[in-house]
């Protein structure tokens, strides 16, 4: 069996949709960090999740963390990665 950082490029996988609510401007700083990569939403998210399941991050360098604190100042994402479990949502 294929580990994670076994499998071969061009292996066969199988995507599904999901379904899934995410912070407004969450997504508004996700969607950039992937234009900023020429990648798609889902594309960024896997390589995020890939490199979790492994204990690493995507975003290691000085850079790639300038850059996100750069699209949070731009879209008003504040709170750091504890605040998110005291989130109140909006109806609307």
């Amino acid at each position: 069996m294929e580990t994670a950082g076994e499998a071969r490029a061009g292996s066969v996988i199988e995507r599904v949709q999901l379904g899934v609510r995410v912070e407004k401007r969450m997504v508004k700083v996700l969607k950039a960090l992937a234009a900023l990569n020429d990648s798609t939403l889902g594309e960024l998210l896997e390589d995020i999740v890939a490199h979790a399941f492994e204990g690493h991050s995507t975003f290691d360098s000085p850079e790639a963390q300038a850059k996100i604190r750069d699209f949070q100042r731009l879209y008003g994402l504040e709170q750091g990665a504890h605040t998110v479990y005291g989130f109140r949502e909006t109806v609307g």
